[in-house]
């Protein structure tokens, strides 16, 4: 059974736990800690974090979705009446949205409702720093998102801050010192589900070697040596037997997994890429209590990109799909029900023989099956060993270190019983980001600072770089008029 580090409680819980009350009880009360008392065990310090991980839920939607859909490994194809919602998913594949695009409004939603989360929780645990650091640490994922997804964005610590735009390096430099200034007050240990020093290094790493694009001077050798430091952590991270299995089901035993947030099919939902990705007929498949969605899936090119015996290609859901009990599934017009990886239209009618089976699906993270609920218990993996070591293999081929990187790059391939790399070219790298990070909400990112996500490809023929940082939502602006949009919108 899954076991939790915090619970998601209320502000205002803790605000009345730290305050002293002036009013003298006559009956004893057994459910509150005297203000002295609060915040003195690391169990009472990770209760009182709890609504700031909480959060991090939103994860699997809000920044998932525009960071995978938007790159060349995730479409969202309409299929007959289904999945069309007014041309959003479209917009993301083509990259036509406009700042009227719903979901990236609520993407901005999701990352500044919590920053603002925080935010009310730093006063409430101000009497404990190491609380307060945690804190920081926590913001600086959802500012993280912020940067990478909007470039300008305000910096807002408190209720009292100004809600201008800044520029992006000035947001850039914000996380950098937020991060550097609280890692030494983290738990050393292996905290699962919570920012640890590893965890926030991890995450200091992804953000220098973003640096180029955020600040316009790049950083190789801080990420380097940030990675470098994760790697060789006492807490002796190492890479599982495969990569899949830091995916299954109960994954929180994995010793890849560097952080993780987590989810179960009852008490915490939002894990439920099953039910975007499946077809409806794969209920039969898996014994589910809900049928699926028949949605998300890879794009042709990306899924050729595996070379032949890799054993992340397990990922993939392919070809004939069979009923549990081994029966031929058909699709809603009565023909075998077998997925293909490529098809020529990436908005379909009833009218397309292929509509319901276009596209490789995924079970990256695998499928609960007997499943009662829409939502399953694999934990989301947001930092894990293989990437940080692809962090450290690019920033020392960055710095000409490509002996490092090939050594890196290598140990990852090795893994997944691919020949080793004899050389590397920043294509190999970019190519092996992918096949090992696949569906996990990183190519966006990639793409972009390897200068390939404006490329020209199927279904995309919009190649503005301006696309490369969403607009500020119009809702957002219409309520506060100090925030700036960004150029091309």
């Amino acid at each position: 059974m899954k076991k939790y580090i915090y619970k998601v409680l209320s502000v205002g819980v803790f605000a009345s736990l730290a305050l002293s009350s002036c009013t003298d009880l006559t009956e004893p009360v057994y459910d509150s800690i005297p203000a002295d008392q609060f915040l003195k065990t690391d169990a009472q310090i990770a209760a009182a974090l709890g609504p700031a991980y909480g959060g991090l839920r939103g994860i699997t939607w809000d920044w998932f979705n525009p960071s995978e859909a938007s790159s060349d490994e995730l479409i969202v194809p309409t299929r007959g009446g289904d999945w069309y919602d007014g041309g959003d998913w479209l917009a993301y594949s083509r990259h036509t949205w406009t700042p009227q695009h719903g979901p990236i409004n609520g993407m901005w939603g999701f990352i500044f409702g919590n920053i603002s989360q925080v935010n009310q929780l730093i006063p409430v645990v101000a009497s404990n720093q190491k609380a307060v650091d945690e804190l920081r640490a926590v913001r600086a994922i959802y500012y993280f998102m912020a940067v990478d997804a909007f470039g300008n964005v305000p910096i807002v610590t408190d209720n009292k801050s100004s809600a201008a735009t800044k520029t992006r390096a000035e947001v850039y430099a914000f996380i950098v010192s937020e991060l550097t200034s609280a890692i030494p007050n983290l738990p050393t240990g292996k905290a699962y589900s919570r920012m640890t020093q590893d965890a926030a290094k991890a995450l200091l790493a992804k953000v220098y070697l973003n640096a180029g694009v955020y600040s316009g001077t790049t950083q190789w050798q801080k990420a380097y040596d940030t990675a470098d430091q994760v790697i060789k952590s006492s807490n002796n991270w190492s890479l599982a037997s495969s990569t899949l299995s830091n995916f299954i089901v109960q994954n929180q035993g994995s010793n890849e997994n560097i952080f993780a947030i987590p989810f179960d099919s009852f008490k915490a939902g939002g894990m439920n890429f099953q039910m975007r990705t499946l077809h409806y007929a794969n209920q039969q498949t898996y014994g589910l209590g809900n049928s699926p969605w028949n949605g998300f899936c890879t794009l042709a090119d990306f899924y050729n990109s595996f070379e032949s015996g890799d054993l992340r290609g397990a990922m993939w859901i392919k070809g004939q799909q069979y009923a549990a009990s081994g029966a031929k599934l058909k699709d809603a017009k009565g023909a075998d029900l077998a997925f293909v990886a490529d098809w020529e239209k990436d908005q379909m009618t009833d009218a397309d023989a292929v509509y319901q089976v276009a596209g490789i699906r995924s079970q990256k993270y695998e499928i609960q099956k007997n499943n009662p609920n829409g939502d399953q218990s694999n934990d989301y993996v947001f930092l894990r060993l293989a990437d940080v070591i692809l962090m450290r293999a690019e920033a020392a081929f960055r710095l000409g270190n490509t002996a490092q990187a090939l050594t890196d790059i290598n140990a990852i391939r090795t893994r997944s019983g691919v020949a080793a790399l004899t050389t590397v070219t920043a294509d190999d790298i970019l190519a092996e980001r992918g096949r090992e990070l696949a569906w996990e909400g990183w190519r966006r990112n990639d793409l972009i600072r390897f200068g390939k996500f404006s490329t020209a490809r199927k279904f995309m023929t919009v190649t503005d770089k301006t696309r490369e940082l969403f607009p500020i939502p119009q809702p957002r602006r219409d309520a506060n008029p100090l925030l700036t949009q960004n150029p091309g919108y």
